[in-house]
């Protein structure tokens, strides 16, 4: 009875962390209704905002940053000082006690890979926290996000693909996990040590928290170690991070040290002229469609670095030569000399890589291609008169280092390979389209649309290899004909 009664005492002094478990049908609402102004907050905060720019809710991707007026290349958009980020990085981890260790020991546990949920324990304090300096962003944040841990189970399905099948399945393992750790860490705390105020957290929370970040957060450099380096640590950076994401970015963000003390300042600067009604537009990344679903909730669409994961297997390579009309014993028992040179492309051996690509910047990786010219190979003196770069490499002009026949058999191979690859696919693209224009819900939607885009991957390499195809073909007629 006690201890209900201190942790009611102590729900008076935080706020709730009850979160929306499932994907919105519309962009998310704000976690206040009417949260305060944030430019007002930066600039209150000692931070600077260019008079021009602007919180607009206009575009697909909710609210974002405009210019209300032309913005001249070169200009400081915004200025953040030190104490304006937030950030959970090692120094805080030094001498820590109370609460704050108790996340420190937490953040501990938490696998390098899903590093959002360190920073995500923190921000999950300071939401609950009445008297956090950072309210006034945290209030703004979405309800929830529409990253794939938060979709329906038949929508996860509906994804189609099973490299990010498991890495969604992953996330949700982990936070079922991690929800088991927590409740046994924060279990009879003294209430001056509890990181939440008494308040249960369970899976829900710890996603919000985790997807909040991961669609937010930036790794710059943060505290100064004694010799004098910075570490970088991830941070969520108020007002910059509603500056959306474009591979033609019209803004960059640059670290630079406060003229008034030692600490780091983080600004973002116009990198081109910025007309008026222009959305703020940062690059996230290189990144492919499966981390900007899995880590931002969005699908780009004809996202040039996107491409399709498969597993390096001698008997599904076999069976595409064979689709391919060819046939070689090589797949199944390459040659002693062959073995080794998979050995050296990390396609065999004690610790292989076995995950190789189709797509991207590219087209189909170099490892790949070498494979498959190698195995087509007849002899090792023809191979070994060419270097591993040249054998890995599809340049933009048609070439072919170990011959027209060798060029022609492992590109068709590859072709029969994406043709099996695009089967796995349960619907096809005409099909997804049509489930589109009869309306679904947000999940569904992303759904359908990434798994488009895969398809799509697909079908752009196999249209690329076919040209190459005829033009070797073209380039062997010629030979033929010369007298």
């Amino acid at each position: 009875m006690a201890a209900s009664k201190m942790i009611m005492a102590s729900l008076t002094h935080c706020r709730p962390l009850t979160c929306a478990a499932t994907v919105p049908k519309s962009y998310p609402s704000r976690l206040l209704p009417h949260p305060p102004d944030l430019i007002k907050w930066v600039r209150s905060e000692g931070g600077f905002v260019h008079q021009a720019v602007n919180i607009s809710p206009q575009g697909t991707s909710g609210l974002g940053l405009i210019a209300s007026q032309p913005i001249p290349k070169g200009s400081d958009l915004i200025v953040l000082p030190y104490h304006i980020p937030l950030k959970f990085g090692p120094l805080q981890f030094d001498g820590a006690d109370g609460a704050t260790s108790v996340l420190v020991n937490l953040a501990q546990k938490v696998p390098e890979e899903l590093w959002a949920m360190k920073l995500g324990l923190k921000l999950l304090q300071e939401r609950a926290n009445v008297g956090s300096f950072w309210w006034p962003y945290i209030s703004n944040l979405p309800e929830t996000y529409s990253v794939p841990i938060f979709f329906p189970g038949e929508d996860i399905k509906n994804l189609q693909y099973a490299p990010l099948l498991y890495q969604v399945n992953k996330r949700c393992r982990f936070l079922l996990d991690f929800e088991q750790e927590v409740k046994q860490t924060l279990e009879n705390l003294k209430s001056d040590d509890h990181p939440y105020g008494g308040q249960d957290v369970d899976a829900s929370s710890l996603g919000w928290a985790m997807s909040a970040v991961s669609t937010r957060a930036f790794r710059l450099y943060g505290e100064k170690l004694p010799d004098g380096n910075h570490i970088t640590v991830p941070m969520m950076l108020p007002l910059i991070d509603m500056c959306n994401h474009s591979f033609s970015p019209n803004a960059q963000i640059l670290q630079e040290q406060d003229p008034g003390n030692s600490k780091m300042r983080i600004k973002v600067v116009a990198d081109t002229t910025i007309r008026q009604e222009d959305p703020l537009l940062l690059n996230y990344g290189c990144l492919n469609n499966d981390l900007f679903l899995l880590d931002y909730g969005f699908v780009i669409p004809s996202n040039p670095y996107d491409c399709i994961e498969l597993k390096y297997d001698a008997a599904l390579l076999d069976f595409a030569s064979v689709a391919a009309g060819l046939s070689s014993a090589n797949f199944l028992s390459p040659a002693p000399w062959q073995k080794k040179i998979l050995q050296q492309l990390s396609l065999d051996g004690e610790h292989p890589n076995l995950k190789v690509t189709i797509g991207g910047k590219e087209v189909i990786e170099g490892r790949l291609l070498a494979a498959m010219r190698v195995l087509y190979a007849s002899d090792v003196e023809t191979v070994e008169k060419h270097d591993m770069e040249t054998l890995k490499a599809l340049s933009g002009n048609v070439n072919a280092p170990l011959g027209v026949s060798n060029e022609v058999a492992a590109l068709r191979t590859i072709i029969a390979l994406c043709v099996i690859v695009l089967g796995h696919f349960t619907t096809k693209i005409m099909e997804d389209e049509a489930l589109l224009k009869q309306g679904v819900s947000t999940s569904t939607e992303l759904a359908i649309l990434f798994r488009i885009q895969k398809k799509s991957v697909i079908i752009r390499v196999m249209r690329d290899l076919s040209a190459r195809l005829n033009s070797l073909h073209l380039k062997d007629d010629k030979l033929t004909t010369q007298p």
